[in-house]
């Protein structure tokens, strides 16, 4: 019984031209993958997100449901903030570039991008008050009196320990800036 799906040697249709889903420029995409301590506080976060909702349910058998409610509610809660720091980091597309916080998202078209650079100065480590000597890609728009945005540091929960991830991921964004940047 042949295996087609497993052999190298069939022949490609044209069907199987179809651009791939990350071709396309226009989607907001993250140059680089959520660092190992974002990924560890997101599943502790689900972790207790699970018992909580163990805990409602038991609430919703045992007493009110309105309690359980509550707790239900406190869960989604947990949930909800947990995706929300998978989100944070920069994300570029034929746009722009975007900031997502995780309270807040900016977002600057190329258009209003003035400089995307690498340099070397003190940095928050992990976004605590606590700076430390390392690297920030710094983001100036045109006519920005605030100064230039720091998108990520070499001491954030993304880049913590890989320095090479860093220099990859401003790279790329440099990249996006270069390509789709104001002439």
């Amino acid at each position: 019984m042949p295996l087609p799906f497993l052999t190298a040697d069939r022949v490609f249709e044209a069907a199987d031209d179809v651009p791939l889903p990350y071709d396309d420029r226009d989607l907001w995409r993250r140059p680089y993958r959520p660092g190992p301590y974002r990924v560890a506080a997101a599943a502790l976060a689900l972790l207790l997100a699970s018992f909580v909702l163990f805990a409602a349910v038991i609430i919703a058998v045992t007493a009110q449901l309105a309690s359980a409610a509550v707790v239900f509610g406190l869960a989604l809660l947990v949930i909800a903030a947990a995706l929300r720091l998978l989100r944070v980091g920069v994300w570029v597309s034929a746009r722009g570039v975007r900031h997502v916080g995780f309270l807040t998202t900016r977002t600057a078209s190329w258009e209003q991008v003035a400089s995307v650079r690498t340099v070397q100065q003190p940095v928050r480590w992990l976004g605590l008050p606590r700076t430390v000597q390392g690297q920030a890609l710094l983001l100036g728009r045109q006519g920005d009196a605030a100064g230039p945005l720091p998108l990520m540091t070499t001491h954030n929960a993304d880049f913590l320990g890989r320095t090479e991830a860093f220099d990859r991921a401003a790279d790329s964004v440099e990249a996006w800036a270069a390509e789709y940047g104001p002439r």
